[in-house]
């Protein structure tokens, strides 16, 4: 379970929204490695584009620093958002962003988020993407004293590739169980301080692991 989650977290929450990185070295996983190159750079995308400072009346902020600025300053904004797909850069991205753009909008204390997604390999891909971007909904309202509420999920292209179809009939069969109960630590309030360590899961049940599913290139 704890490489479960350092797998869902610090592999790509904490590299992408943390790190801000684009090194496949910052890395435990592999899943990025088919786009990487010799030095380990998947080229302007994903934790580069949260990284680049941007110019506002206030300062000088990256994505993350400015949505963190806005929710604690100016709650009521309806401009509180990140974007990961800036066309000045995709030439320069080993892959386009799927999961691309998250809105964060407060309503009283609940801070709910929305989360648009070009291009999903259901297989492959869903479980970690819901899993991530809950568990950042979570971090991001603890960090600025919200209580987290509801995450949309939105998809303009959802699929199953036709080497996962016999794999994913076998997990439709399989026995449901019900979902765990996931929190964090509550002494945390910094977001940039938060580690796998205080992602706390109870009550996780699951069947045999799926591994080595192919993935599209």
């Amino acid at each position: 379970l704890r490489r479960q989650r350092q797998m869902c977290i610090r592999d790509r929450l904490l590299w992408i929204w943390q790190q801000k990185s684009n090194n496949i070295h910052d890395l435990r996983g592999h899943i990025w490695d088919s786009w990487a190159d010799e030095n380990g750079s998947i080229g302007k995308a994903y934790g580069y584009q949260l990284g680049v400072k941007h110019q506002y009346p206030e300062g000088a902020f990256d994505q993350v620093d400015r949505v963190l600025y806005d929710l604690k300053h100016n709650p009521a904004s309806r401009r509180i958002l990140t974007s990961l797909y800036n066309h000045h850069d995709l030439s320069e991205m080993a892959l386009y962003p799927c999961a691309w753009s998250v809105t964060f909008n407060v309503s009283g204390r609940t801070l709910n988020a929305v989360l648009n997604q070009r291009s999903q390999d259901i297989l492959a891909a869903n479980n970690w993407n819901v899993c991530q971007y809950a568990i950042l909904l979570m971090m991001v309202a603890q960090s600025v004293d919200m209580i987290p509420g509801e995450l949309l999920h939105v998809i303009a292209d959802a699929h199953i590739y036709d080497r996962h179809v016999d794999i994913v009939r076998e997990l439709i069969e399989r026995p449901q169980f019900a979902a765990p109960k996931v929190t964090l630590n509550p002494d945390v309030h910094d977001f940039y301080a938060f580690t796998t360590d205080d992602l706390i899961v109870e009550g996780y049940e699951h069947g045999p692991q799926v591994k080595n599913i192919p993935i599209a290139v």
